[in-house]
């Protein structure tokens, strides 16, 4: 599994590490171990008293580089950092910009496997130690688990937020946090972008859904502060996001500007308390959202540039202090009323120490140069947020230990006992809503012939997938003869119709759904194979409201999500391996009088 072409395969030498340490080591010698209490700011102000005012500004961005080495990335990658970047490879960067940290993503060819993943760390960390006053990089991740996760398999892969609000167990939150901190730190990366801490009371939100722990305030609270805690634990910075709070909106703030129409009453009872949880339980970092709130602030600036949000109220009335970092400065949200240059100089003025990610990083990078050249920012205002990050640096321990070993990688990722947690979390997830006739647990003797229809959305988190083939395989597997037909989001007639006339030669059907609709194909496909007489399971494998749509469909079961181990568990659950534990996060309301809850919080049927 050891990619041996990386640039950087092994962990550097304990000679090299303490040559590129040593001015950084040595200015921290009393900082005490990661656990200390309160690292030393006058040590770490007596490091930014050292810097330029270049390496300053470095400090506050957190860059894409694509490749899977530091050194030696493919020239595929060299290209295209090349254009995006003006740099050929992370240590290139490093050495330009001065970045204070480095996200990682599967689709710039970062996360190929544990391995080379550390490599990559070691990689960078070597890259920017070894420059003239050299600090360590903070590399952090979207690791949210469920539909939003950046390193795949074989790491350890849990069931998403909602899932785990349908567990509702606050053990479980902090277990998932343990083991996936555990293995992110082993391969190097100190600071996750996870958990979600928006209430997603909106069934129609394009882009948070089953990212959300679910729609009841309280209820994400204590599972926000138990991923925080468990994350933590394990020496990985937790961050809590989107804030002020995404969970109420019909766009997508990658492609739009949504606005928050929640009065300021409404959003005390209703978004701000997962975050108050969040920073009780010490949360290490907190990312912004690019929506506006008229009602925390009239400007019609998104929250990421609005001082009234993120000083007023996140700094002096909830009483933060750790790191705010924005959401990616590369979507539309924060880029549709100022420009790429005004960006990262108005989101320092509003309060943010970490700007994530710019479209143009050289914009960006000499728009803050310039701004406190010319007086509209101090230099003083940048040393208060490089203090911040600094102060996260020590406390992870990257002062002290930057490197990781591949023995560690070893040792944590994608264990034995890992994976056994995660398939236990799931089982307790899974949702049954409909079970007419008592038709699940489905009997082997009775239905031995399965058929596994229905939706196969691109695998997520990369997990193996496709999901029908995922469900019909763990259902083999169970004692079933199961076979899977991809008929697609929008089945078409011809689709619909090879389904039909194969289910027919099937004792029972299983079928995948996907964000069904009052139009969708979908809805024709299912209700042309419960026609057939034979009995239908829909498993509702991202939104549970499909259920909404689906009135003449015997057995329903709720997924939340269609990763592997949330596929295997409904499988389980089907098979009656396992009884369904699951209870609805969120209310799921009549397709056809949406002010009517047919399902409420906290509803579940079992067996």
């Amino acid at each position: 599994m050891h990619d041996t072409g990386t640039g950087n395969t092994a962990q550097p030498s304990r000679r090299t590490v303490l040559a590129a340490t040593a001015g950084v080591t040595a200015a921290l010698a009393a900082a005490g171990p990661a656990h200390a209490a309160a690292p030393d700011d006058s040590r770490l102000r007596a490091l930014i008293s050292r810097m330029t005012l270049q390496e300053k500004v470095g400090q506050l961005f957190v860059m894409r580089v694509y490749g899977h080495s530091a050194t030696a990335p493919d020239q595929a990658d060299i290209d295209a950092n090349l254009k995006e970047i003006g740099v050929r490879t992370a240590a290139e960067l490093v050495a330009k910009y001065r970045v204070g940290g480095i996200i990682y993503f599967a689709w710039a060819h970062n996360t190929r496997e544990p391995h080379q993943i550390a490599d990559l760390s070691n990689g960078i960390q070597k890259a920017s130690l070894e420059l003239p006053r050299g600090l360590p990089v903070l590399i952090s991740t979207d690791q949210e688990h469920g539909i939003v996760a950046r390193v795949g398999r074989p790491a350890t892969l849990f069931p998403g937020a909602m899932a785990v609000g349908a567990g509702g167990s606050r053990s479980d939150a902090r277990t998932l946090g343990r083991i996936a901190g555990r293995e992110l730190r082993a391969m190097g990366i100190r600071q996750d972008y996870s958990p979600v801490a928006d209430v997603n009371v909106n069934p129609a939100n394009p882009v948070i859904g089953v990212r959300s722990f679910g729609a009841d305030p309280r209820a994400v609270s204590a599972l926000v502060a138990a991923e925080v805690a468990g994350y933590q634990g394990s020496g990985v910075a937790a961050t809590a996001k989107h804030f002020p709070g995404h969970g109420d909106t019909n766009v997508d703030s990658h492609t739009g500007f949504p606005t928050i129409t929640h009065s300021r009453e409404l959003w005390e009872k209703l978004d701000a308390p997962p975050f108050r949880a969040a920073i009780a339980a010490g949360i290490d970092s907190i990312m912004t959202a690019h929506l506006m709130v008229p009602a925390l602030d009239g400007s019609g600036d998104p929250a990421t540039l609005s001082r009234p949000i993120l000083t007023g109220i996140l700094r002096e009335r909830l009483g933060y202090d750790g790191v705010v970092v924005t959401d990616s400065l590369g979507m539309a949200g924060v880029r549709s009323k100022y420009g790429d240059a005004r960006v990262p100089v108005l989101a320092l003025k509003a309060g943010v120490d970490q700007l994530l990610n710019p479209p143009d990083l050289d914009l960006a990078w000499n728009a803050v140069l310039t701004a406190v050249r010319e007086g509209e920012l101090t230099e003083a205002r940048l040393d208060e947020s490089i203090l911040r990050v600094l102060r996260l640096k020590s406390k992870l321990g990257l002062f002290r230990s930057p490197y990781v070993s591949q023995s560690g990688v070893d040792r944590a990722v994608g264990t034995r006992a890992h994976l056994a947690a995660a398939d236990r979390i799931a089982e307790r997830t899974t949702t049954l809503l409909v079970n007419e006739r008592r038709l699940l647990p489905l009997s082997r003797r009775r239905y031995p012939k399965v058929l596994v229809v229905g939706a196969d959305p691109a695998s997520p988190s990369g997990t193996t997938g496709p999901p029908t083939g995922v469900l019909a395989g763990a259902l083999t597997e169970l004692g079933f003869t199961a076979t899977a037909l991809s008929t697609g989001t929008a089945p078409s007639a011809a689709a619909i119709a090879k389904a039909v006339a194969a289910a027919r030669d099937a004792d029972a059907v299983v079928a995948a759904t996907y964000n069904v609709t009052a139009n969708s194909s979908q809805k024709a496909l299912v209700e042309q194979l419960v026609a057939t007489g034979r009995p239908v399971v829909a498993v509702a494998i991202r939104n549970p409201y499909d259920v909404a749509q689906l009135p003449s469909v015997p057995a329903v079961l709720a997924a939340y999500s269609w990763t592997d181990v949330e596929l295997r568990a409904a499988a389980r659950v089907i098979a009656g391996r396992v009884k369904p534990r699951g209870k609805l996060p969120v209310p799921v309301q009549r397709a056809d009088d949406p002010e009517q809850v047919l399902y409420p919080i906290g509803y579940g049927l079992s067996y």
